[in-house]
């Protein structure tokens, strides 16, 4: 029995039906993220300005691929390392990270362990030259500061852990500072911009 695989439409033969089926993906959108990084530098400043404290010689999935794919991960859901072993084959998240596979639930898991003080000083280096890039493009008349608290929170006896009476739970509270017109964090609670001549405005903003 011969099975057709392809058939064109006598009213259009240039409308083609296959039956063979294909790669599918619910993320096809992650193709204009990936211009946007590329546009932007996104992926080769990572290369240069990224490194964990790793005392391994080779590792196949590198510190950039692995940052690249929780970015990708994050903005698409997808917030728990074992997702990864569900996108291990996807097509477009193969193709934006330019892989075979993603890396696995381990070796993401991995790299997350490998993150420390110095990630987080290479993470906000990276955050400003990134905010003066596009700011080259487009600089802003004037920046909108939000401050935001956010109750993470804690079991057992972390560091820091108290009750707080607005949010009526356990934790630590933090309070960020974001650009609100950007919608980008700029610093945690202590290391906040001065606010010398900035209007603060009956929302409780900083207009700069």
């Amino acid at each position: 029995m011969s099975i057709v695989n392809t058939l064109a439409l006598e009213s259009n033969r240039q409308i083609k039906i296959n039956f063979d089926g294909g790669d599918l993906s619910s993320d096809a959108g992650f193709l204009l993220i990936k211009e946007f990084v590329s546009k932007i530098g996104i992926d080769r400043l990572f290369s240069h300005s990224f490194k964990t404290n790793d005392c391994a010689s080779f590792r196949y999935h590198t510190d950039k691929d692995n940052l690249l794919q929780m970015i990708y991960m994050i903005i698409a859901g997808y917030f728990e390392d074992d997702a990864s072993d569900e996108l291990t084959n996807d097509p477009v998240f193969k193709a934006v990270l330019d892989k075979e596979a993603l890396a696995s639930q381990p070796t993401i898991s991995r790299f997350h362990n490998r993150l420390d003080e110095d990630s987080l000083n290479q993470f906000l280096s990276i955050s400003r030259i990134l905010r003066k890039e596009i700011y080259s493009i487009q600089m802003p008349e004037s920046v909108i500061l939000d401050l935001d608290s956010t109750l993470l929170d804690a079991y057992g006896r972390q560091e820091g852990r108290a009750f707080n009476f607005h949010y009526q739970s356990n934790g630590n509270v933090k309070v960020y500072v974001y650009d609100k017109e950007h919608n980008a964090q700029l610093k945690e609670w202590g290391k906040i911009l001065s606010t010398t001549n900035c209007e603060i405005l009956d929302s409780g903003e900083f207009v700069i």
